[in-house]
């Protein structure tokens, strides 16, 4: 009796330890989302900037501190796109283990007033993107061995449809003529899609939605579409469509739909990051094709 009683002495805290759910912190809602389809059961998944929300002018909380200071993993995506995380790190010094998902990506570089800066949107290309799944997946292995296998199974089926949309990305645009491949949209953040297919992303405003561009530049950028013939310009998820309906009544343009840049939707199709890319490419080759 006193061996069974040693035995289960043993076995409880083990299995009590198993039961327990890794507490993650993503910082935006296209990490939360990945990081739930690698993570399922097996976390809990606290996400700092939401749906809808513009990541670079958020402003965190003091409840965002209290989160990173419980989390066990905090996912950030790095490039330099959430200066006000690094600032929430530096100053509230947490534990856990933070990771950049966007780890071993080759960055564009753009020139943001004089200087050569990383562009951060590098989710908007689906092979960085399976770069940040497999980032992900490790890190939680790497922190939860005992479930290596449900979390390896998770992130492969999950590539598994990332391909397939990645097939069906390159056939659809694949035969744009080089004629329909520019887009006007609201902010610097479709880089590394344009990057992927050859498309022309032109935008009023740079990597960054903190200023907003000059009178100037916006008659220059009329005048540009005017002269090449831009056909649609896009309004963005985060960003007060206005000034993009303004540029499009004086160039000519049609406003084709709205593109998710920076984070997912609140609701539907688009509040998952492959759901989210898919109508991207859905609302860009309606507008686009001839």
């Amino acid at each position: 009796m006193r061996y069974l009683f040693l035995l289960l002495a043993l076995w409880l805290p083990l299995s009590l330890q198993a039961a327990e759910k890794i507490s993650v912190v993503t910082s935006f809602s296209i990490l939360a989302d990945m990081t739930r389809e690698v993570g399922g059961e097996h976390i809990e998944l606290t996400n700092l900037v939401g749906p809808d929300a513009d990541a670079h002018l958020y402003e965190p909380s003091p409840d965002d501190a209290q989160a990173l200071l419980r989390a066990d993993l905090i996912i950030a995506n790095g490039l330099g796109f959430e200066p006000w995380l690094e600032r929430l790190l530096a100053s509230s010094e947490p534990a856990g283990k933070r990771i950049d998902a966007s780890a071993g990506v080759v960055p564009l570089m753009l020139e943001e007033e004089g200087e050569a800066v990383p562009d951060p949107h590098a989710w908007q290309s689906l092979t960085n993107a399976e770069i940040y799944v497999r980032n992900i997946a490790k890190a939680l292995v790497a922190l939860d061995p005992a479930h290596r296998n449900d979390y390896e199974r998770r992130r492969d089926a999950y590539l598994s449809r990332l391909h397939a949309l990645l097939k069906k990305a390159d056939t659809r645009i694949g035969g744009l003529p080089a004629s329909q491949r520019k887009v006007v949209t609201s902010h610097d953040a479709f880089g590394y899609l344009g990057q992927a297919w050859q498309l022309r992303f032109i935008a009023p405003q740079g990597l960054s939605t903190h200023d907003e561009p000059s009178a100037a530049d916006v008659a220059a950028l009329i005048r540009q579409l005017r002269e090449e013939g831009v056909r649609a310009v896009f309004v963005e998820n985060i960003r007060d469509p206005r000034l993009i309906e303004q540029i499009a009544e004086e160039a000519g343009a049609t406003v084709g739909g709205t593109l998710y840049s920076d984070a997912l939707a609140s609701a539907g199709p688009a509040s998952t990051y492959l759901g989210m890319f898919e109508h991207n490419l859905d609302t860009l080759m309606q507008a686009l094709q001839p």
